[in-house]
This record gives structure tokens, sequence and C-alpha cells, in this order.
């Protein structure tokens, strides 16, 4: 059993950052940038050594106990991501020999000949085959589970994918330690002079619903779409779904939809949102609607919570976990059940108003300190061992 009080720090860690990237965090991004400012800042007295793919943005050098390295290759192909693990991280590692190696992204360094930490964020891809690309399919199935058994720990976003992780791969569980993720600072309630201009800009003036997240097979916004169809056509409401997010890929599903739907006009798609205004959206709508089919956490959900509005989601996964007792779950191959629950979250005030009370509650779990302290005590056990 470990007693933290009594763990050693390493002096020198070195950190895959890789997805601090300029004007992209999301994600894998987002988790490393919050979670490793506040590691910085927490512990002065440790260097940390960041390992960048290309050339670095100084906002991401979060103190003076960081020291940037650069190391190439560009790793955003498979080819390109086996080279600078094994062979650029690798040799880094092997030289310079710091205390520990942390990487944010799931990928260790199977050449690296130092301790690990690994944050295993999802094992989407195990369950949804179909929709990775080939490639990325075949390196993802051949090496983590190799990078799980290399790993000194694991670091993973739920209890759920923490489970996953022990059932595919059979790790122990004490080696695995629950790091939850968090919503940034833009997401907050807003006045309702500044949700009256935003729903004005957006939505002609009307409520909406809003779903945030890239748009794929998984996230299923297919069926969320056909689902309002049915709300709309129930209730008549003048309520409008706002979209927010990239097209990522075979998103096909989605425009054979919107083709057939009889009210495809109150479906609005922005697109991709910078973070100031995306805030203002979240916390202007009357609910959020996400029901994907899959998450190892389910971040909008928590963002959701934050803005103080309601939440719907899916009853598989992490997004239970995520969203505890603050939303109503459903089945989301179900499109008339995520309509039903549509249909109650506008019919019943007082559900709605019990929901937000709830959600603050269920937001105490989460905030990007405790995830850092977590992360931290992570590699404090990893060092320890």
């Amino acid at each position: 059993m470990y007693q933290l009080s009594e763990l050693t720090k390493p002096k020198k860690i070195a950190v895959n950052v890789r997805f601090l990237i300029k004007g992209k965090l999301e994600g894998i991004g987002l988790f490393t940038y919050e979670t490793l400012k506040l590691i910085v800042r927490d512990n002065p007295d440790v260097e940390f050594y960041f390992l960048f793919d290309r050339a670095y943005d100084p906002e991401f050098i979060f103190g003076p106990n960081v020291k940037p390295v650069v190391l190439f290759p560009q790793a955003r192909h498979p080819f390109l991501w086996f080279w600078w693990f094994e062979v650029a991280v690798a040799n880094w590692l092997n030289k310079n020999k710091p205390d520990l190696f942390l990487s944010t992204d799931g990928f260790a360094s199977l050449r690296g000949q130092v301790p690990q930490v690994i944050v295993l964020h999802d094992l989407a891809f195990e369950h949804f085959k179909e929709h990775t690309p080939v490639i990325t399919r075949a390196y993802y199935q051949h090496y983590i589970p190799r990078f799980a058994h290399k790993a000194a720990r694991i670091a993973t976003v739920s209890q759920f994918s923490k489970s996953d992780i022990i059932k595919q791969y059979g790790i122990k569980p004490s080696l695995i330690d629950v790091v939850y993720n968090a919503a940034k600072e833009v997401y907050k309630p807003v006045d309702l002079e500044t949700q009256l201009q935003t729903k004005q800009r957006i939505a002609n003036g009307c409520d909406y619903f809003v779903y945030v997240g890239s748009i794929h097979p998984r996230k299923n916004v297919a069926r969320m779409l056909t689902a309002f169809d049915i709300f709309k056509h129930q209730t008549g409401s003048s309520k409008k779904m706002v979209i927010v997010g990239r097209m990522a890929w075979d998103y096909k599903d989605v425009d054979d939809t919107l083709a057939k739907m009889k009210h495809r006009d109150d479906v609005i798609f922005l697109g991709h949102v910078e973070p100031e205004e995306l805030g203002r959206i979240v916390a202007s709508a009357y609910a959020m609607v996400y029901v994907s089919l899959f998450e190892g956490f389910g971040i909008p959900i928590v963002e959701a919570l934050s803005c103080h509005i309601p939440v719907i989601t899916s009853n598989l996964s992490s997004m239970p976990e995520a969203a505890g007792d603050a939303a109503i779950l459903v089945d989301p191959t179900s499109t008339n059940d995520i309509a039903d629950a549509m249909v109650k979250i506008v019919g019943n005030k007082q559900l709605y108003n019990s929901l937000v009370e709830r959600g603050q509650q269920q937001l105490k779990k989460f905030s990007w300190q405790l995830s850092a302290d977590k992360l931290w005590q992570s590699c404090l056990k990893a060092y320890n061992k």
C-alpha cells in the first residue's frame, strides 16, 4: 500500500508533449496542457524535459523548470510513430536517463530503458474496429497492448476505461490509476443578456439543443438528428439543434439523414468554433444532447454541467460515470428513446431544474487540479516502484 507522503520525487522527468500544438488543443492535447501546466507549477524543484515532434509555441513552456527538446520526425503517421518513439525518443531517453518518462497519448517507447507512465484514454479502436483506418488500427492492435505491459503504471480517464484495460489486456488493477478529465474555464454560466444575444446570433432567437464534438459514426450524430426530427413532429416545438464540431470522417450517414429530415432547416452546423464563443454557445443552450456509442470519458458532458445546463446522454461505456444522476440516460441505438428524452426535458420543468441542481454536485468530482494531482501521484508511484 502506497503512503504518498513517504514517496520520493523524481528529479528529472521526460514528457511526450507532441499533442501540444497551438490552436489545436482537443482531447489528448487539452488533457496534456491542463495537467502539465499545474504539475510543473506545483513541482518547481523537478526538471521537466518536454519532448516535441515539431517547433513549439513558447506558451507551452510552463515554467523555468521546463526544458524543451525537439525530436524529429513529426509523428503523424503509423510509420513515423514507430520512428519517433522507438528511435528518436528511445535514443534520447537512453542517453539522458531521466528518472521517468510520462506519455499522455497512450504510447510508450518499447526501447526506452527508463520507467514509464502512459495515459491510455480509451480502447475505442478495440470495440469499433471498422471506424479506424486500417493501418492505424493494425498499429494500435499490435502496439497498444505492448505499451500497456511495458508501462510501470497506466493512468486512464474513467473507471469504465480502467475495467476495459484490465479485461482487454490483463493488466493488474493495482497498476492502473483513474485520472478524470475536467472542463475548460470558458465553460461557465452566462447572464440572460448573453444568452439572448447568442440565441439571436446563431439560432434566430430560438432555444436550441447543442451537440459538441467531431462528426463520425461512433458519435452517433445521425440517430441524434433522426430523434430530433421525431421530437419536432411530436411537439411542434420551435427549438433548433446546433451542432458544433468538425466533419471528421465517414459522415455519409449524417448527410443521408439530413436529406430525409422534415425539419432539417432547424439543424444548424457551426463547424469549428473558438473556445470563448463555444463556451457562450453551450451556456446559452437549452440542453446538451450527447449520445455517443462509446467514450473513454465524455468531456462535453462535464462542460455542459459546468454551464448549468442539463444533459441527455448514453447509458453506455463511461458516460453514466461522467454524468452521474445529473442527466437523462438513453439507449443511443434507439431514436425513439433519444426523442422521448428530448420531449421529457422540454415538458417537465421540475425535472429540468433538478438535473441542473444535481449537476453542481456531480461537478465536485472534476477539476484540472484534481486531475493533475492524480496524474502526479501515478508518476510518484511509478518512480518509487
